[in-house]
């Protein structure tokens, strides 16, 4: 396994050869690639209890789950337990969350069953193809990327998603036959055949979700889980526990050892007929509520699947498909955030847009509703760094402050503003540019100043710049701008330009500019 580029850099300052191998041998080195290392050495009996229980509550929940997540996908129900044990015993080595499951779950069996048209052998090359990218994701530290992808998105995903696979098991719940599994054509065939109801099937589906219901009420009702409580109380409360939470202990995810570990799961599982698997919510809540001690507890729920494998498969014929329904209804249902169109509109009415975006888009094609809100996201990001708001200040000498940074789309806003305030009227006026917030600047912002200074210039009057940070001072130095002044304080920049005596600029040479000293700017 490749080490970091951190450790790569530190190999190389202190020397070639013995240094670089010791750095990826070191051992944080070691545990940062199997995790494992870092609380296998300090296992306690008690751990190993809290861990049995969350590991049986997990098992017992992912089981029927599996079963019915495998119906969503369009595979048979025993592609689900063999896509449901492999990521336990992964996770338990590479895994940097204590509380996160591996198998598969609602949202991933939708975007399987797209791709894979009911036969099990696209499933099984799905999962090693994807399996294969996220291990080189990982292996080239590209988790980063998942940050580009804007909280309204996902919430217009998941909530879409929850719709698609709801609505998508009322055929199973009513034991309708033969409806498209195409969304809206799903939609309408089931409301035209609502009248070939099985009265069986539904009564024995409303029942189940019913039960499932009074679980989730009893959950609410529950105390939390501690260690000196009995063995069966602690079992219980596992098992009602299904809500959809993150995790809410105090501990850091690597995206790219997540990536590393979900990778290497599915290429494994490939080879034992799995389709893809991630992170489950539900199951994860369980972990988490059971009192889970470390990743250990994904090894119970690997025996447990791989036992009802063994023992079990002979009678997955006999289970209704209306009960897998209920199971997959009351699963996504929380998934569904009801709350956050309320919240986005009180927040920032703008991320309404990518949010309704990707929403609508994903009863159409899941694919084209990720990268249409994505696409959105990116433009109001790019908007706003072309445009960034400006601070004006009026008075005997203008005063004008970006908001934020300066790059080179926002270049030309900034020229027009300047022009517009300061050299298109009369007669010109000077002006302070204070660049408090700019922490850094490209080429095409320094030639855009130099071409204003000269503006400037020409109009008889004066552009002074003030608060500049280190490496933006740096950079115009460097560039020696003709005309360039810079004041330490803005009175002192004032009084320049007012004629007032005793303020001078600062002339302060490029190799004078430290690093490490932003004080020595204000001398």
């Amino acid at each position: 396994m490749p080490s970091s580029v951190t450790a790569l850099g530190q190999a190389r300052s202190s020397g070639p050869g013995m240094a670089s191998s010791a750095c990826c041998c070191s051992p944080a080195a070691v545990q940062r690639r199997l995790p494992i290392m870092a609380w296998l050495p300090n296992y306690s009996l008690q751990w190993l209890k809290m861990d049995f229980i969350a590991g049986l509550s997990v098992g017992l929940t992912a089981i029927p789950q599996a079963l019915a997540y495998a119906e969503v996908a369009g595979l048979p129900p025993q592609y689900g337990l063999y896509s449901a044990f492999v990521g336990c015993f992964v996770y338990f080595f590479l895994g940097t969350s204590r509380d996160v499951t591996l198998g598969p779950t609602a949202i991933m069996s939708l975007l399987v069953s797209f791709y894979t048209f009911h036969e099990p052998a696209y499933a099984v090359l799905l999962a090693f193809l994807s399996g294969c990218i996220q291990l080189a994701m990982g292996v080239l530290h590209l988790g980063f990327l998942l940050d580009f992808i804007s909280c309204p998105v996902i919430k217009g995903f998941t909530s879409a998603a929850t719709v698609t696979i709801g609505f998508g098991q009322i055929k199973n719940l009513l034991g309708l036959q033969n409806i498209p599994r195409q969304f809206f054509l799903q939609v309408y065939h089931t409301f035209l055949r609502i009248a070939e109801t099985r009265v069986g099937d539904a009564v024995l589906g409303l029942v189940c979700m019913l039960l499932l219901l009074v679980l989730k009420l009893m959950r609410d009702h529950m105390p939390p889980v501690h260690p000196e409580m009995p063995l069966g109380v602690r079992l219980s409360h596992g098992l009602v526990w299904s809500a959809t939470t993150a995790s809410q202990n105090n501990y850091r995810i690597d995206a790219n050892q997540e990536l590393l570990a979900i990778g290497l799961t599915n290429v494994l599982g490939s080879f034992v007929s799995s389709y893809p698997v991630t992170g489950s919510f539900g199951r994860t809540a369980v972990n988490s509520q059971s009192g889970v001690c470390t990743p250990a507890g994904g090894l119970v729920t690997g025996v447990l699947v791989l036992l009802s494998l063994g023992y079990l498969t002979s009678l997955f014929y006999y289970i209704p498909k209306s009960a897998l329904a209920a199971i997959i209804i009351m699963a996504v249902a929380p998934l569904f955030d009801t709350k956050i169109f309320r919240t986005l509109w009180r927040v920032k009415r703008l991320d309404l847009l990518p949010l309704c975006v990707t929403f609508l888009l994903c009863f159409w094609e899941v694919q084209y509703g990720i990268l249409a809100g994505a696409l959105v996201s990116l433009l109001m990001l790019l908007h706003s760094a072309a445009r960034p708001e400006t601070k004006v200040s009026e008075g005997p000498v203008l005063v004008l402050q970006p908001a934020s940074g300066l790059s080179f789309p926002a270049m030309e806003a900034l020229r027009e503003e300047i022009l517009s305030r300061a050299l298109e009227v009369s007669p010109p006026r000077c002006l302070v540019l204070e660049c408090t917030h700019v922490c850094s600047i490209d080429y095409t912002v320094v030639l855009g100043l130099g071409e204003l200074l000269q503006d400037f210039q020409k109009q008889g009057v004066a552009l002074v710049f003030v608060g500049l940070q280190v490496p933006v001072l740096r950079v115009l130095l460097s560039a020696d701008l003709k005309g360039f002044q810079y004041f330490s304080t803005l009175e002192e920049a004032e009084k320049h330009l007012r004629q007032e005596p005793g303020a001078q600029p600062c002339n302060i040479r490029e190799d004078a500019v430290p690093d490490h000293k932003v004080a020595l700017l204000e001398a």
